[in-house]
């Protein structure tokens, strides 16, 4: 029995002969990116509203942080009046003006900083952007010059592979027009983890954590973080700031620890 002849293929695509020549899969990607997906609510499963990767329901059921401390944005009793300090900041006040924080640091919220934090979702990223973004439009707070996402250690950013506090930086950075800087402010120590210390072990650890790497020529700066618990990192970096010469520092936090 003879073997059948190879039959000869005419010709292949423009696309397929220059795919065959490209070099690497990402080449490939740019030339032929796969189909947009629609958003999907993470936390339903159904339509995201807008651009957004979650419904209107879901983001409206969000523990928003509308009654907290004038100064650290710490929660407080929804009975309290506007303007009411912590105790903490009633006995001192934090080196920063204030902090900004969208939401309490519970439910949802949790599971949504977490899966950005360590599972690189960083379409969640944006959207924990845009909410931030909104809640600071909601309370007016002051613009300034600068964004500046609180720095990573190197080796822990090499462990990652990302800080996922510069990505929601981005995303706040494009919709309010203000440049977000990622490389004038250094973490150089290697701290332990701050779970399980008190508030006066987390300055001692953080104490010369933080270095301005070249000066920012601007007066009024935002520190930005995913979640604020004692404050000791934004405190720590803050002081950091006002010695180089910055007059204003506040802080925006996705999210604040009850």
């Amino acid at each position: 029995m003879q073997n059948m002849p190879k039959r000869r293929t005419r010709g292949r695509s423009q696309l397929s002969r220059v795919i065959a020549k490209t070099k690497n899969v990402a080449q490939v990607s740019r030339l032929h990116p796969p189909a947009k997906r629609p958003p999907t609510c993470v936390l339903c499963g159904v339509r995201g509203q807008g651009e957004l990767d979650s419904c209107a329901s879901c983001l409206a059921d969000l523990p928003k942080n509308r009654h907290c401390c004038d100064r650290c944005a710490l929660p407080l009793a929804a009975e309290l009046p506007p303007g009411t300090l912590c105790g903490e900041c009633q006995h001192r006040l934090p080196p920063y003006a204030v902090c900004h924080a969208a939401f309490r640091y519970e439910g949802a919220v949790t599971a949504l900083v977490g899966v950005v934090k360590f599972r690189a979702r960083l379409n969640l990223a944006r959207l924990l952007g845009q909410c931030l973004t909104n809640a600071l439009r909601e309370c007016a707070a002051e613009v300034p010059e600068l964004i500046l996402p609180v720095p990573l250690h190197p080796k822990r950013l090499r462990e990652r592979g990302y800080n996922q506090v510069l990505d929601i930086a981005r995303t706040i950075g494009r919709e309010l027009s203000i440049p977000v800087d990622a490389h004038s402010c250094a973490r150089v120590l290697a701290t332990p983890p701050q779970a399980g210390l008190t508030q006066n072990e987390r300055r001692r650890n953080l104490c010369g954590a933080f270095r301005v790497l070249r000066p920012l020529g601007t007066e009024q700066v935002a520190i930005l973080d995913d979640v604020v618990t004692t404050g000791s990192i934004v405190s720590e970096l803050t002081g950091v700031l006002l010695k180089t010469g910055v007059e204003r520092v506040d802080v925006w936090a996705v999210a604040r620890t009850p």
